[in-house]
């Protein structure tokens, strides 16, 4: 495919992505005090009870103005599936956003977009929304089953997804490491940003990995706490669904990150999507959307 047909493509995909109107949740609790430290609970649509609990992770590398509204159809759709549905908000980077670095504050000059996400603050907010997570979802969706948990995230979610899942294996010291692995049935993670050294080698979404790592200065010493790439084995059930005409995050971000996890003696699904690019995955009026939900459910029933 040419560059122009792909450009055109990735348009057309993402205008059908985007266009759904916003799903209203029916219940939104506050893990913390930030406005954007809020959960919003979808209960599945045909009433059971006992349904798995997805955690969904929105994408966006990590910025600003891209929020969970944008995947509340995901959501929807998901519960239309017969799931519950947590989908979780959390700070993001934007212009002018102060950056800790060695105690004193900088700011990072912004180009075209805003800056991706903030350092620590996105990664205190995906921690503690997962630990309050299982408290959360019993208070509000009673009728789910918080022993049975996938997470998903599409693109910068699909990252923190794989992120959240692997925790337990995070340096000693990190203030975000778990004593055991998380209680998670598996990760099914979108198009993820999986590996940051392919992702800032091919400028994902404009350089986006090492702005959220505060920027060169210090991309080694944080990738080693952010990277899923570099976080293996994690011992936790993990599938990627990646389409192959994928112009943002492309297939070989994926396929780094699955060859890491095979030589760390693990292995990880990878379903590739061919013609299709990195929004149908999010998108209920695509086929592709339909694979992401059998995804979830082989590692949830």
């Amino acid at each position: 495919m040419s560059d122009s047909a792909a450009r055109d493509r990735d348009v057309a995909e993402t205008e059908s992505a985007l266009a759904h109107p916003e799903v209203a949740p029916d219940r939104s609790a506050a893990y913390g005090d930030h406005p954007d430290q809020v959960v919003d609970f979808y209960a599945p649509r045909d009433g059971r009870t006992g349904a798995p609990l997805v955690v969904l992770l929105h994408g966006g590398a990590w910025r600003a103005p891209y929020d969970r509204a944008h995947v509340s159809p995901l959501a929807d759709f998901l519960a239309r599936r017969g799931f519950a549905v947590a989908s979780v908000e959390y700070r993001r980077g934007g212009d002018g956003i102060p950056q800790q670095r060695d105690g004193a504050e900088s700011t990072r000059a912004s180009g075209a977009d805003p800056v991706a996400g903030r350092w620590p603050e996105t990664f205190d907010d995906v921690a503690a929304a997962m630990d309050a997570m299982p408290v959360l979802a019993a208070r509000e969706l009673p009728g789910a089953d918080v022993r049975r948990i996938v997470v998903t995230g599409h693109s910068a979610g699909g990252h923190l997804a794989l992120w959240a899942a692997a925790r337990h294996v995070l340096p000693e010291g990190s203030p975000w490491r778990l004593p055991a692995p998380p209680p998670l049935r598996g990760v099914v993670a979108l198009a993820p940003i999986a590996d940051f050294t392919v992702a800032a080698e091919l400028g994902v979404c404009g350089g986006a990995v090492a702005q959220l790592l505060g920027g060169e200065a210090d991309f080694a010493d944080r990738a080693a706490q952010a990277d899923p790439g570099v976080l293996l084995p994690t011992g936790i059930a993990t599938a990627i669904v990646q389409g192959v005409e994928d112009i943002v995050v492309p297939q070989a971000v994926s396929e780094a990150y699955v060859d890491a996890a095979a030589r760390s003696g693990e292995m990880v699904g990878l379903t590739l999507l061919g013609g299709v690019g990195h929004f149908p995955l999010i998108d209920p009026a695509a086929d592709a959307c339909a694979v992401v939900a059998e995804e979830i459910t082989q590692l949830a029933w």
